[in-house]
């Protein structure tokens, strides 16, 4: 079922484009990863699909099946969010919030949904914790649980990994990439990681001024603007 389709779209700030010509067709179940280069785009990009910033034009059509308040969210963490004072717990049901409504208080199915999210997530034994005494792998797998508690479709994510070891950044990888396939959330991650793009990806969106790539992964390394970001980030590596 689609779920997502973005027709000829336009970012930017303030009237200026920063990425012109934006399309794509997005599944469910899909695993997109967008990538390019510093300033191309892809956090403008990423505001206006979570609604925070109107698109200069064309048109982004999201599913009946998904309201915008329904979308799981995991930013870059600051470090302010970092010291946060809260418990494991009550940083994880907060993710129910968007979907609350008027409730005061939260409800039953709220609150086994973030149980079980600590348990896939292993992170249920932590959960009376405080948050700020957590390491920075642990506290993004609480982040990442209550994105989870705010959507049944749909996790965006902005540079999950960045700042955290080759270990724990491997082990998040491949938590998402569980997640994706063994619940069936649809995924689009921004990341400077072209070779975790290539590897857990099934669709790649290089943003590129008015010079962009949408497709599958196999696409995009057999195109010539994947060629050339790819011979680029391999001498960045060299």
């Amino acid at each position: 079922m689609e779920l997502l389709r973005l027709t000829d779209v336009s970012v930017g700030y303030e009237g200026k484009p920063v990425a012109t010509g934006l399309s794509l067709t997005l599944q469910e179940g899909d695993y997109l990863c967008i990538v390019g280069e510093n300033g191309a785009g892809k956090s403008t990009l990423m505001k206006t699909l979570l609604n925070l910033r109107a698109p200069l034009s064309g048109s982004i059509v999201f599913s009946d099946a998904i309201a915008r308040n329904e979308i799981g969210y995991l930013p870059q963490q600051t470090l302010v969010q970092r010291d946060f004072p809260a418990t494991v717990w009550e940083v994880v049901i907060s993710g129910c919030l968007n979907r609350s409504g008027l409730r005061p208080f939260y409800t039953k199915a709220q609150k086994e949904t973030a149980q079980q999210w600590l348990e896939k997530l292993d992170m249920a034994s932590l959960k009376k914790r405080s948050y700020r005494a957590l390491s920075g792998g642990q506290q993004q797998r609480v982040l990442l649980a209550r994105a989870l508690c705010a959507t049944k479709k749909l996790l965006v994510l902005d540079e999950p990994v960045a700042g955290l070891d080759p270990i724990v950044t491997a082990d998040l990888y491949a938590l998402i990439q569980r997640i994706n396939r063994e619940d069936g959330i649809t995924i689009i991650m921004v990341s400077h990681d072209i070779g975790a793009a290539l590897q857990y990806a099934t669709h790649i969106l290089q943003v590129s001024g008015d010079n962009n790539f949408f497709g599958t992964v196999e696409e995009y390394r057999q195109s010539a603007l994947g060629s050339l970001f790819l011979g680029k980030a391999g001498e960045g590596h060299a």
